[in-house]
């Protein structure tokens, strides 16, 4: 099976996240160019850990570096915090999930052969990780298998903002897994429903609107997937609003 991304020894960093270098960058001359523990931002990420992230440094320079050739910033000024077995590093956190389900276009028939199969929902940790000092991940991610899980507050949290992405978990018609414990969550998932999903779905479908004209001004066409997450948040965010008949703040 493919090895997955998860937060701690497998993960690769997102653009944008802020990473310490852990040997100096040297030029052609060995002349320093950016000590050990300079600071810099990820600009490219890599398909997977065998290659290398670009990073930009503070004073524009930028230089390819290694996943071992750098950590996390946040990570870097916690230091080690010794080797409790229950550390994520140790646990499989995959194995926590306890919702699973198919979103986008083969949740509803609307797949071409070319079409990823996205799976979504969101995992429990178990209690001794989730009070330690490590703390667990928001999000587990797996781009190679188009996965991803939230953990379960963070899942809680975007449902009650009223999160597109995580409503549609809710209600997608492909339930993969669902534990009892997911099942009681689902059954009561109308609660999450309010007057929130006009500022969040007017939000993404101005987001896909603007990939439309991006797709027209460089290739002058729309891309038909484009097209149908646009329709698609239209029509939902319209149901919700017209058919429900309770809504909450």
């Amino acid at each position: 099976m493919t090895q997955r991304v998860h937060f701690h020894s497998n993960l690769i960093y997102a653009i944008g996240t802020q990473v310490v270098t852990l040997r100096d960058l040297k030029g052609q001359n060995g002349r320093i160019l950016q000590p050990r523990g300079a600071v810099g931002v990820i600009v490219r990420r890599p398909r997977d850990l065998e290659h290398t992230y670009r990073v930009r440094f503070t004073d524009g320079m930028e230089d390819s570096l290694k996943p071992d050739e750098l950590t996390m910033l946040a990570r870097f000024k916690e230091g080690e915090i010794g080797d409790n077995e229950q550390s994520a590093e140790q646990v499989n956190l995959y194995d926590r999930v306890i919702f699973q389900c198919v979103i986008g276009s083969r949740a509803y028939g609307l797949e071409t052969e070319d079409s990823d199969t996205d799976r979504r929902g969101f995992y429990l940790p178990p209690a001794e990780l989730q009070w330690s000092l490590y703390g667990v991940p928001e999000q587990l991610e797996c781009d190679e298998t188009q996965e991803a899980y939230w953990e379960i507050q963070k899942f809680l949290i975007l449902a009650l903002k009223a999160n597109p992405n995580v409503l549609e978990c809710l209600y997608s018609p492909l339930v993969e897994k669902a534990t009892p414990l997911a099942q009681e969550l689902i059954g009561m998932r109308s609660a999450f429903l309010s007057r929130m999903v006009y500022q969040t779905f007017n939000g993404y479908v101005m987001s896909q609107f603007k990939k439309m004209q991006a797709d027209i001004r460089n290739q002058g066409q729309v891309k038909w997937k484009h097209v149908m997450h646009l329709l698609r948040l239209l029509m939902a965010g319209i149901t919700v609003l017209k058919e429900t008949s309770q809504l909450t703040r």
